[in-house]
């Protein structure tokens, strides 16, 4: 027996579950299909909103006429992120910051990114040269070297714990048990650190990380931070699970890991997408679908020698000029004209040249994003998909 969906929204990151979690709050029966975890495991956690000035809302009027933002808007991009700070507060993860103040946040490379939104663990992670900051680090932990700190602050200093395991998941699922805390915060406290903030990678729990960063902070009585790390990453498992969670609590029927097998149309409209997969195939039908793939890194693009494809439904891709104008000569320098592929949507985020009515596109499959160059991936998202969703509602309503 087959489910019919008001909406059917392929993709599990961000974007994807965001665009879910608008349509469920809005009493629609809505379904999200996913071939496996996102790339946002692997994020720092934090939200990019626009690296351009201190403001980066304001800061949306400077971009091209034809990138994602513009056609959101201020409003509705403002909105969007106060809607997924919602969901992270209610998920026991509370985001601090502004949408008109980017902040810098301490890397594992010693140096600050910038971004908009934080996890609460990060608050304290921007600081002044000559301020004190004390790295812990982990006993034989991978991918996390806290010399690539202190060497570039004199005024830093740094000292080891062993947890009994070396991986920052093991290292994260420690800090969950109530003992090891109240060692560690014994061994902390008789390290006699001067004044001054405590910083160390990204491994204060994993399902109740903000709980374990109070009591921590409590315990020491001092500003701590997190530090993002390499991939795997705490925060960005900690960030994919909450949205997860909250689509679960509002009714979204989940078909993970199953990848698209075939698509049904009728028309000019999608009437379902059939799953990958052992056994019998798995219908899925909707009234309204929304593509939420991701761009390359994700899989909803592939590059060819000289074309682009959409992987799903087969849609035309923007194509900025032949192959050898796709990139940079300096491959390091930001705004490589590949990354303005992609596929180009209306003003309700229906893709153009094509005649089907009932598909939406949100998240960085979109043409124009330059996800890089403006430094704007999970905000984009969470904008893009906030608005598909919006507008996928209004057409199935």
């Amino acid at each position: 027996m087959n489910t019919l969906y008001d909406a059917v929204i392929i993709g599990g990151g961000i974007s994807g579950m965001m665009a879910a979690i608008t349509l469920a709050e809005a009493g629609k029966k809505v379904a999200v299909v996913s071939k496996g975890d996102p790339v946002c495991c692997f994020s720092t956690g934090c939200i990019d909103l626009l690296a351009n000035g201190d403001d980066p809302l304001q800061a949306i009027d400077s971009l091209p006429g034809n990138h994602p933002y513009r056609l959101v808007g201020k409003e509705t991009v403002e909105k969007a992120l106060e809607s997924f700070r919602g969901i992270m507060t209610e998920g026991g993860m509370p985001y601090v910051g502004d949408v008109h103040a980017n902040r810098r946040v301490l890397t594992s490379l010693g140096r600050f990114k910038i971004t908009c939104l934080a996890p609460e663990t990060m608050e304290f992670a921007d600081f002044e040269p000559d301020e004190y900051i004390h790295i812990i680090s982990f006993y034989k932990m991978k991918d996390f070297y806290p010399q690539y700190i202190t060497s570039r602050y004199p005024n830093a200093g740094c000292s080891v714990f062993d947890p009994g395991v070396i991986t920052t998941a093991g290292i994260a699922e420690k800090f969950e048990d109530k003992q090891f805390v109240e060692d560690f915060l014994s061994w902390l406290w008789e390290l006699d650190i001067p004044e001054g903030r405590i910083a160390m990678p990204a491994v204060l729990g994993r399902t109740f990380a903000g709980d374990v960063y109070r009591e921590v902070s409590a315990g020491c009585e001092r500003k701590v931070f997190e530090i993002p790390t390499l991939p795997p990453s705490m925060p960005g498992l900690r960030l994919f699970t909450i949205l997860k969670k909250s689509l679960t609590h509002k009714g979204v029927d989940l078909y993970w890991g199953r990848g698209i097998y075939s698509v049904e149309r009728l028309g000019n409209q999608i009437e379902a997408v059939t799953l990958a997969g052992e056994g019998r195939p798995t219908r899925v039908e909707g009234k309204a679908f929304i593509l939420a793939t991701g761009s390359f890194v994700s899989g909803g693009l592939q590059a060819s020698m000289d074309a682009v494809a959409e992987t799903i439904f087969d849609l035309p891709a923007y194509l900025p000029g032949g192959r050898e104008v796709w990139f940079n000569e300096d491959f390091f320098a930001p705004g490589h004209e590949i990354e303005k592929a992609g596929i180009r949507v209306d003003s309700s985020f229906r893709p153009v040249d094509t005649e089907l009515e009932n598909l939406h596109v949100c998240g960085s499959i979109l043409a124009f994003s330059e996800v890089m160059k403006y430094r704007c991936g999970h905000g984009m998202a969470i904008a893009t998909g906030v608005a598909a969703a919006e507008a996928c509602g209004g057409l199935i309503s």
